[in-house]
């Protein structure tokens, strides 16, 4: 049984204009130990499958299970199962980090020493112990991802949903939180389900790739599968490939207004 399986999955959003659908109809299954790397152009729908996998935004078609817990009738059951970390983020800058760890763990209702406890743990898997006194807002970019990562991290899921977790970080920062999402499934057994609108992290990082445009599915594979099939050759670069695909470009420029 996939770890994540979705059928029809699809959003339609009630505007002034008459209803959006941000996601027609999404079908797809990540196997339980996979890197996924979920790809589409802005405007694509990949933002609000994530939000949809992880209950924070109700579908309004289709159904899906995540970690055996279905979407509808088991919502508490599939927060449990994972972990989630957006594009922005969402860190106190006024605290430190031990504080935020600790206060995230007390959220997942770990007693105090559990908690004290599980913010240590976490700050020796991602590299943040030197960090722990130090106040969140004094971060740089990629110690704030890592930092954001561990929160995600804090009840031990079974998957982890990344929604562009590199946007804005230097090449060093970058290589750095690539290291640790190999690491997460290597140590750990975390299955990662990855949005990024860079094709190289994409092809460095996926087992495999789904990609979607306008709201469905419009290929999926390996990345040597897709850049033989769509690219003519196993040698392809992944953008060659992502632009036969969908004939769009998968960088934050693309202004297309199509979905969500």
């Amino acid at each position: 049984m996939p770890l994540i399986s979705a059928a029809g999955l699809a959003r339609t959003f009630q505007t002034k204009l008459g209803p959006v659908q941000a996601v027609r109809g999404i079908d797809l299954t990540v196997r339980e130990g996979e890197i996924l790397g979920f790809l589409g152009p802005n405007g694509a729908g990949k933002t609000t499958t994530l939000r949809m996998l992880t209950t924070l935004l109700a579908p309004t078609g289709g159904a899906a299970t995540v970690a055996g817990h279905d979407l509808a009738t088991d919502p508490a059951g599939v927060r449990r199962a994972c972990g989630y970390v957006a594009q922005s983020g969402g860190v106190d800058p006024q605290i430190s980090v031990r504080e935020e760890l600790v206060t995230q763990g007390r959220l997942y209702r770990l007693t105090k020493a559990q908690a004290i406890g599980r913010a240590a743990e976490l700050a020796r898997d991602l590299d943040l112990t030197d960090l722990l006194d130090r106040r969140c807002g004094a971060l740089s970019g990629g110690q704030r991802r890592r930092l954001d990562i561990a929160m995600a991290l804090t009840h031990r899921p079974k998957v982890l949903f990344l929604d562009e977790p590199t946007t804005g970080l230097d090449p060093g920062a970058r290589a750095d939180l690539w290291d640790l999402v190999r690491r997460l499934r290597e140590t750990h057994g975390t299955t990662v389900f990855l949005t990024t609108h860079y094709l190289d992290e994409a092809d460095a990082l996926s087992d495999r790739l789904v990609i979607v445009d306008r709201g469905v599915v419009v290929a999926e594979g390996t990345p040597s599968a897709l850049k033989q099939k769509h690219g003519g050759s196993a040698d392809a670069s992944l953008q060659d490939t992502f632009l036969a695909i969908t004939g769009r470009r998968a960088t934050p420029t693309d202004t297309t207004p199509v979905a969500v």
